[in-house]
């Protein structure tokens, strides 16, 4: 059968009509992050993926499970994934030993230490001589900034001074509850568990950190990324701090969007409402620069009380660590 020119140009109109439609708007771009199966990072990307943030944002999100958090460190290293969330000492160290991390802030939250709310313990004076639990091993931030303020203020030696017991974070929660420590030590999302079973902050990191010049809270995690992939992926990078802000803006804001996460959080009642508002605290909400200033701060204190197995070699920290691209 024979088809006039005109309806030949038809058909290529129809076609090329079609295929315009079957077309997204615009394209995706794969971001790969790699979590803790269990840590509180997946509560924000759940909260994204169930509202379609990134798929909003152009990007398709991929969370990628990791049992702990060297594993999720080596998988960065080798570009196995795209990013991960860890401190800024970390991406720090790794950026004075030549390799191209940048974060961006993801949380304030910090650690503090809790004591039963009936105990005798009133200041940090009055941790000598007790047994105190610290989880995070002896070089943890939370850990040296305390230890520096004792010094500091009080004369007080902690770990000389005190017993000190280290453990996973699990485990020290538990000898806590039963009565077998003085004090603890842990991770926000473990001390905001124990204020809702009777115990009290006596001191938090935060606290630490604005006395030994701080002017702000400061971020002590940050999604971490190479340079290299941001510059070639910038509508990745920004579409994913995009979704991760929106994210957080629905977290800071519903509660039924935490009723929601319950099971995840594995969480109810008093425990839940204490760990929804305690994430809530640590959402940023300062200017980057103000936040990586601060945080230069304390690296040269961290730096002096944990030495060189802390920090390495470099006596401050190194330029760019905060990702310079986030607008300010």
């Amino acid at each position: 059968m024979m088809i006039s020119r005109r309806g030949t140009l038809r058909l290529a109109a129809l076609g090329t009509a079609a295929a315009l439609v079957s077309k997204p708007s615009f394209a995706t771009s794969k971001v790969r992050i790699g979590v803790l199966k269990f840590g509180t990072v997946s509560w924000a990307l759940d909260t994204m993926k169930q509202h379609k943030f990134d798929a909003a944002n152009g990007i398709d999100l991929e969370i990628i499970d990791f049992a702990g958090e060297d594993a999720t460190n080596v998988a960065m290293l080798a570009g196995a994934i795209d990013s991960i969330v860890s401190d800024w000492l970390w991406v720090s160290r790794q950026r004075s030993e030549g390799v191209d991390l940048t974060l961006v802030p993801y949380s304030t939250a910090v650690g503090a230490i809790m004591v039963k709310e009936g105990a005798p313990i009133r200041t940090i004076i009055d941790l000598k001589g007790k047994k105190i639990g610290v989880a995070g091993g002896p070089l943890d931030k939370s850990w040296l900034l305390i230890q520096a303020l004792a010094r500091r203020d009080h004369g007080l030696d902690l770990p000389a001074t005190s017993d000190i017991v280290f453990g996973a974070p699990p485990l020290i929660s538990e000898k806590a509850m039963q009565g077998e420590l003085d004090a603890v030590l842990n991770f926000w999302h473990f001390c905001a568990r124990l204020e809702a079973n009777g115990f009290r902050r006596l001191i938090g990191a935060d606290d630490a950190a604005k006395a030994l010049g701080a002017s702000g809270a400061v971020s002590a995690l940050g999604y971490v990324f190479h340079d290299k992939w941001a510059n070639e992926n910038p509508a990745a990078v920004r579409g994913f701090i995009k979704a991760s802000a929106q994210s957080k803006d629905l977290l800071a804001r519903s509660d039924d969007e935490w009723l929601r996460l319950a099971p995840i959080i594995r969480a109810q009642g008093k425990e839940l409402a204490n760990l929804r508002d305690r994430y809530r605290e640590g959402i940023p909400r300062r200017p980057v620069a103000e936040d990586a200033a601060d945080a230069g701060k304390l690296y040269r204190v961290l730096a002096e009380i944990g030495g060189e197995k802390l920090v390495g070699r470099a006596p401050e920290m190194a330029p760019g660590t905060f990702w310079q691209e986030l607008p300010q």
